[in-house]
């Protein structure tokens, strides 16, 4: 028995804008349900004494601690900028 029918593959393409025709519809039908098949599977393992974790490797977070430090001089920051004012960037308008 099949566990997705060539309408809902045929739904889901058009929800996604996506051109199919008839025999690639029956081709995805076919895949789609084979993966199912295959997921199912799952279903068979006894997860009874599996914790549920939201990663299966070790987490663990390598970022610095964000901690406010002095900024560049203004000088130093503007020194590669292309065009500058009143001590600040100076850009094209983007509004009227």
């Amino acid at each position: 028995m099949s566990r997705i029918s060539i309408e809902q593959v045929k739904h889901v393409a058009d929800l996604a804008r996506l051109a199919m025709t008839d025999e690639e519809a029956e081709l995805f039908t076919k895949q789609l349900d084979a993966i199912i098949t295959f997921a199912e599977q799952l279903n068979e393992l006894d997860t009874e004494n599996v914790p549920p974790t939201s990663h299966v490797l070790d987490m663990r977070n390598v970022m610095r601690e964000d901690e406010p430090e002095p900024g560049l001089p203004r000088e130093e920051v503007l020194k590669n900028a292309p065009d500058q004012q009143d001590g600040q960037f100076r850009v094209p308008a983007i509004l009227e």
